[in-house]
């Protein structure tokens, strides 16, 4: 096995431990939501320049095995005022699209089998993606189950240099952190990472 393999084995149990010890995980994070918008979007946040007076929007996932519920997280959003989407993946080796979502949307399976929205919800880029993981580390690196969709689609949203720019936070246990993740050409870094104990911004370069 390597050594990103071994990691996401030891790494997926971790995760299960962590979900079985915080079930009330994902209802304690949102308190920290406002926090993490305003260290992203507010008129001092990393974000500050492409944040106007439209509205927001933020993608989020649903949520597979121990990974961290997004469900509480989306009403919370929605109450902040932000409007909602879910990734899509369109062809395996494509990056994912995102489709306008709310609660209670019908949903069909995507070409990986995930429930997604429905085509005629239509396609949006979001401002903020919300990035499920199996680990983490300070400096935004991210060890994820090794698919490469949110690489692929990370690296192909940077690489066009758009304005606005999109935040890329991970959404996780606490006890998912670890020091300095092994990190390939390839993958994208987060710009923070929201957990049950807090938001944390990105220490890029460290």
């Amino acid at each position: 096995m390597t050594v990103k393999a071994d990691l996401r084995a030891a790494m997926r149990g971790r995760r299960k431990q962590a979900a079985d010890a915080n079930p009330y995980a994902a209802e304690r994070l949102v308190e920290h939501v406002g926090a993490m918008l305003d260290a992203l979007f507010s008129s001092t946040g990393d974000f500050a320049t492409d944040a106007s007076d439209r509205t927001l929007t933020a993608a989020l996932y649903g949520a597979l095995g121990s990974e961290m519920d997004a469900a509480p997280l989306a009403r919370a959003l929605m109450v902040h005022g932000l409007e909602l989407a879910l990734p899509v993946v369109v062809r395996r080796d494509a990056p994912l699209v995102f489709r306008r979502w709310r609660p209670g949307d019908p949903l069909e399976l995507d070409q990986a089998g995930c429930p997604a929205p429905l085509d005629l919800a239509g396609e949006i880029i979001p401002d903020l993606i919300m990035v499920p993981l199996l680990a983490f580390d300070a400096a935004g690196g991210r060890l994820g189950q090794g698919g490469g969709y949110y690489d692929r689609t990370l690296g192909a949203l940077r690489a066009e240099d758009r304005m606005p720019r999109i935040a890329a936070v991970g959404l996780a246990y606490a006890a998912q952190e670890m020091d300095n993740l092994p990190m390939d050409a390839h993958d994208q870094p987060l710009d923070g990472v929201l957990t049950e104990a807090g938001y944390r911004t990105a220490q890029k370069g460290i």
